[in-house]
């Protein structure tokens, strides 16, 4: 079931085109994903879906309960939020809870989002993973049917990133639909029913990361240093050297492997890698997302 309906959406500044006519449904109770460099137009796109903005064309439509507001059936979770200082982590929930109709007890966020150890701690004190936490519990304070979560792991050292992945995974456990906004590839493989790679304003890839995948891959990837096969490099055009380590693309692992032992290649430090993200964006655009 659709929970959200996004068609011909267009957003122009003067002469840019952020958002450039992308069409899209985003399924109740999945984590839908926006994908894409820093200017893709992902966070123009969440903040017209938000409400924060206004689209110059195009249509938002919300399929969820007619008979409430749907700004309070929305939690938002924003790339900045600046809090209160002075204020301790309870104290601060308490605050934004004033600010709704309905809410969820706040020992239920305390727990949810992992806040138990600097609860009555200020907020100035908190470190980056910890405001995170917070942020997020503020997000779901109003207990929404929709989250939106704009780069939420920006920032953040991988012990901290992986642990919000999992607050995020508990959250949609609850049936709760989450739109993510990022560009980190391995976050949306990890959290994402459904994804869309954007590229200035446009959607270049749209589906599941393991659809997408299938359908632009066929092969996996064998790593090994060059000084082991440099003399074979130049018998082989499928063979890619990449610095000091070369990339032999395979559809059949089993028989590339037979076939560098026959050559008498050795295998040491020889890496395998499946296809990710990152391939498919540096092959749909012809650059990294980093670039």
């Amino acid at each position: 079931m659709d929970i959200i309906s996004v068609k011909n959406l267009i957003k122009k500044y003067q002469d840019l085109v952020a958002v450039d006519g992308i069409s899209f449904t985003v399924k109740k109770g999945h984590c839908f994903g926006f994908l894409g460099p820093n200017g893709a137009g992902k966070t123009t796109t969440i903040e017209i879906m938000e409400g924060i903005i206004d689209a110059t064309s195009g249509v938002v439509k919300y399929h969820t309960d007619d008979n409430k507001d749907v700004n309070q059936q929305i939690g938002i979770q924003f790339q900045s939020t600046a809090l209160q200082d002075f204020l301790t982590v309870k104290e601060t929930l308490n605050l934004f809870a004033a600010f709704y109709e309905h809410t969820i007890s706040i020992e239920e966020l305390v727990k949810l989002c992992d806040l138990e150890a600097f609860i009555d701690q200020d907020n100035r004190k908190l470190s980056g993973g910890q405001r995170q936490r917070l942020l997020l519990a503020l997000a779901l304070i109003n207990d929404p049917e929709i989250v939106f979560l704009d780069e939420p792991t920006t920032g953040l050292d991988p012990k901290s990133r992986r642990r919000f992945w999992q607050l995020i995974k508990n959250i949609k456990s609850a049936n709760k639909t989450i739109i993510l906004s990022t560009h980190y590839m391995d976050e949306a493989e990890q959290l994402c029913d459904e994804i869309v790679i954007m590229e200035k304003g446009k959607i270049i890839a749209q589906g599941s990361p393991q659809q997408l995948l299938n359908d632009h891959f066929k092969q996996i990837f064998i790593y090994l240093p060059l000084d082991n096969v440099e003399h074979l490099v130049g018998q082989n055009p499928d063979w890619k050297q990449l610095g000091s380590e070369v990339e032999i693309t395979s559809s059949n692992v089993e028989k590339t492997m037979k076939q560098l032992i026959n050559t008498g290649a050795s295998l040491t430090g020889l890496h395998i890698k499946s296809a990710n993200l990152d391939d498919l964006f540096l092959q749909l655009t012809g650059h990294s997302l980093g670039d």
